[in-house]
């Protein structure tokens, strides 16, 4: 599960990986693909890293004890590692984004974290030609490589 909407609108200063502590139902879910990262954002709370907003679909074969789509989750990450966050975060301008949920090679549910800048409505535009004129160029060529 990606959030694309992070990547347009946001310029990634530094990344980090994080644990998530889930439910059962929430993991089973997450299996199956059912979760959406649009407008979530992860905070530092109590020297605690909290993922907001994230929206992890019921999961069908579970019967009355499901567990609540848009509950705040707890991110995993050291001590270190919030505290050097939350020093970025006081600066004027950043945001903790999350930008992706996945499974590492052992299993365990991950989640990609962001420190982040909002971009401006130029920059967005600059990027939007810039990615336009890479697949001009690359498909340019793929017609030469034919030959």
């Amino acid at each position: 599960m990606v959030n694309k909407k992070a990547y347009h609108n946001f310029e990634l200063v530094d990344k980090y990986e994080a644990g998530l502590e889930l439910v059962g139902s929430e993991v089973k879910s997450l299996r199956t693909g059912n979760a959406d990262l649009s407008g979530s954002y992860a905070r530092i709370a109590n020297d605690e890293c909290w993922l907001v907003g994230a929206n992890i679909a019921p999961y069908q074969q579970t019967n009355v004890s499901n567990h609540d789509p848009v509950r705040r989750r707890k991110l995993l990450l050291h001590r270190a590692e919030i505290r050097r966050i939350t020093v970025k975060l006081e600066q004027r301008g950043f945001t903790l984004v999350p930008l992706r949920l996945y499974f590492n090679h052992r299993g365990l549910a991950k989640c990609e974290l962001a420190l982040a800048r909002g971009k401006r409505q130029y920059d967005k535009r600059k990027s939007i030609t810039e990615r336009q004129q890479k697949r001009d160029v690359a498909r340019d060529f793929k017609k030469y490589r034919g030959r």
